[in-house]
C-alpha cells in the first residue's frame, strides 16, 4: 500500500497553489457582480503565483465569466452530467460546459454525494466525460463524521479516489480537494496533519 501511495505522489505534476471558492446555491446577479468586483483589487498580489477558480451558481456562469475575462480567475461549474448530450432534462454535459468556455467543474462534492445520491460510480462516469472533453476537474473527497469516528478516513478517501483513478488520463486536468465533511458546522476543526 505504501508503494502505491508513492507512485501516486510520483505521478502528481508540480503545480502552483490552487484556491477555489464555491458559492454553493447562494447569491443573486447583483451579489455576483459585487463579489467579483471585491475580488479584483487583490489580483496583482497573486497573479502568476496562484491558480484561482470561482464556482458561481449555473445561471451566473456567463455573467461571472464575462466580468472576470481579463483577470486570471477561472470560472468553474458546480456540477456536470455523467451523461453526454441528449434527453437529460436539467443536466449540463462536459462538452456543453467546454463549448461555453468553462474550463473547470466540481465532481464529487459532499453535498452532491449526500443530498443527491452521487455515488463513486457516478463520479467515475463524470470524470471520464470531463477527461474526454478536456474539462478540468476539482475532484472532492472526504469522510462524514461517522466515518471519521469509526476510523475509516483513509478507507473512504481511498475508495473515492480509486473510483476515478483509471478514468484519469491527464492528471494536469485534475485537482483533488479534501473536504473533511465532519468539520463543517460541527465546531470540530481539521488539523493541518488531517487535511
Amino acid at each position: 500500500e505504501a508503494s502505491s501511495s508513492r507512485s501516486l505522489i510520483a505521478m502528481a505534476p508540480e503545480r502552483k497553489p490552487f484556491v477555489g471558492g464555491n458559492w454553493k446555491s447562494n447569491g443573486t446577479v447583483e451579489s455576483a457582480k459585487v463579489l467579483c468586483k471585491a475580488l479584483m483589487p487583490g489580483v496583482p498580489a497573486w497573479r502568476n503565483k496562484v491558480d484561482v477558480v470561482v464556482c458561481p451558481i449555473l445561471p451566473q456562469l456567463s455573467l461571472v465569466k464575462k466580468i472576470t475575462t481579463k483577470s486570471p480567475f477561472k470560472v468553474c461549474a458546480q456540477n456536470v452530467s455523467a451523461s453526454s448530450e441528449g434527453a437529460f432534462t436539467g443536466e449540463v454535459s462536459a462538452g456543453q460546459l467546454k463549448d461555453f468556455g468553462v474550463q473547470w467543474t466540481l465532481i464529487g462534492h459532499s453535498e452532491r454525494r449526500t443530498k443527491f445520491g452521487e455515488t463513486d460510480a457516478i463520479t467515475a462516469e463524470k470524470m471520464e466525460k470531463c477527461q474526454a472533453t478536456g474539462l478540468s476537474v476539482i475532484f472532492c473527497i472526504g469522510e462524514q463524521l461517522e466515518e471519521r469516528e469509526a476510523g475509516k478516513t483513509d478507507e473512504v478517501n481511498k475508495r473515492q479516489l480509486e473510483a476515478v483513478f483509471d478514468k484519469v488520463k491527464d492528471w494536469k486536468k485534475v485537482v483533488i480537494a479534501y473536504e473533511p465533511v465532519w468539520a463543517i458546522g460541527t465546531g470540530k476543526v481539521a488539523s493541518p496533519d488531517q487535511a
